[in-house]
């Protein structure tokens, strides 16, 4: 049995807020200019439409997060939201015509796609975590037709929970033939108000071909903001209340439990606590079957802080985490780097498709590990 997690940063389109923007070294003067016309004393028709166009690419509109379109790119589909925006500012007085259509999802590029689906080929899970997915209809046919491109398998069950994260972040959860989702269960993080939450985990109860219960826990923890001491404390809290499902499934009796996602921190983060040094969870890196490529050059005999492991020197953020029954019936184990293209040193070996970031299947690995 073979189980992997992959945060996979969508599959045909990518929310805008997530994406980098190319403009940056512009926003400065689009700052001043904006300041000029908006302190100036002419109201022409034209700095009218400038001033529209600077709002809405400084990110000012508070229509921002309402997509007025989202745009599936293989499947070649346009879904328009309605007009309803009579509050904002219009280019002309006979027409609702905005002046353009503001696309919340940025298409991802083909060849992107393709080695997304290589990387889960290469692996070839029995069961697979996948993350930062769009929608359930955009997995399915990525199931149907980008897998078998990649000569695997189609997955014979998909699972997709509905988050309350707006920007296509979704989980689902993909299992060959043989193994089967008997339940879900959403849990919903306790925050303070103060926190405003956005996210939950998932718990997963799988059974196998052999009638072996799998329970997994699916998470995926706050990303890192300029707020660094609330990031930490949110993402703390956020694994306490983890912990604490795992305790719990301990004390009833179940033994077969996995914690599998992005955690969003290295090991030696104390918000990582809670789940890496106050449990039994073992991580499946540590295991001495865990198998890479390293590093090339001398960085494959360095082991950086907070990499996965010697000579595998990127920051972990994505963790396998096992209950010690099934740590101590692991077989093989290791990830799969291949899609992520290296910003500078250390350099590894990616897939000969991959020139630019922009053709990378994502900046994770895969994390897998067979039992």
């Amino acid at each position: 049995m073979k189980i992997a997690t992959y945060n996979i940063q969508n599959l045909f389109h990518r929310d805008r807020s997530l994406s980098d923007k190319s403009y940056g070294k512009c926003v400065a003067d689009w700052i001043k200019e904006l300041d000029d016309l908006m302190c100036g004393s002419n109201r022409a028709t034209s700095n009218a439409e400038r001033i529209q166009e600077l709002v809405f690419l400084l990110g000012f509109d508070k229509s921002f997060d309402v997509p007025y379109a989202v745009m599936r790119k293989r499947a070649g589909f346009l879904f328009l939201k309605g007009m309803d925006y009579s509050n904002e500012l219009k280019s002309g007085e006979l027409t609702d015509w905005n002046g353009w259509i503001a696309l919340q999802t940025i298409p991802i590029d083909s060849t992107a796609i393709k080695n997304k689906a290589q990387v889960i080929a290469d692996v070839n899970p029995d069961i697979l975590l996948l993350q930062e997915i769009e929608d359930r209809a955009s997995l399915e046919e990525f199931n149907a037709q980008l897998l078998p491109e990649c000569n695997t398998k189609s997955f014979q069950e998909i699972a997709v929970v509905q988050g309350s994260d707006k920007r296509g972040q979704e989980m689902a959860m993909l299992l060959k033939e043989g193994y089967f989702i008997k339940s879900v269960r959403t849990h919903y993080f306790e925050i303070d108000n103060s926190f405003n939450p956005k996210k939950e985990f998932f718990q997963y109860e799988i059974d196998t071909p052999s009638h072996r219960t799998i329970w997994l826990l699916a998470v995926q923890l706050q990303e890192d903001t300029s707020e660094i001491e609330m990031t930490d404390a949110y993402r703390k809290i956020q694994s306490q209340q983890i912990a604490s499902i795992y305790r719990q499934l301990l004390n009833d009796g179940h033994k077969d439990i996995i914690v599998a996602g992005t955690l969003n921190a290295a090991s030696y983060s104390d918000s990582l606590t809670p789940l890496l040094r106050d449990t039994d969870l073992k991580d499946v890196t540590k295991h001495p079957s865990f198998n890479v490529d390293y590093d090339k050059g001398s960085d494959a005999d360095y082991f950086r802080l907070g990499a996965y492991r010697l000579g595998v020197n990127i920051k972990q953020k994505d963790y396998l985490l096992l209950s010690p029954n099934l740590f101590a019936n692991v077989k093989d184990s290791g990830l799969n780097r291949k899609g992520v293209l290296p910003k500078q040193r250390p350099i590894w070996s990616v897939y000969p498709s991959i020139h630019s970031k922009k053709e990378a299947a994502s900046e994770h690995p895969a994390v897998w590990v067979e039992l």
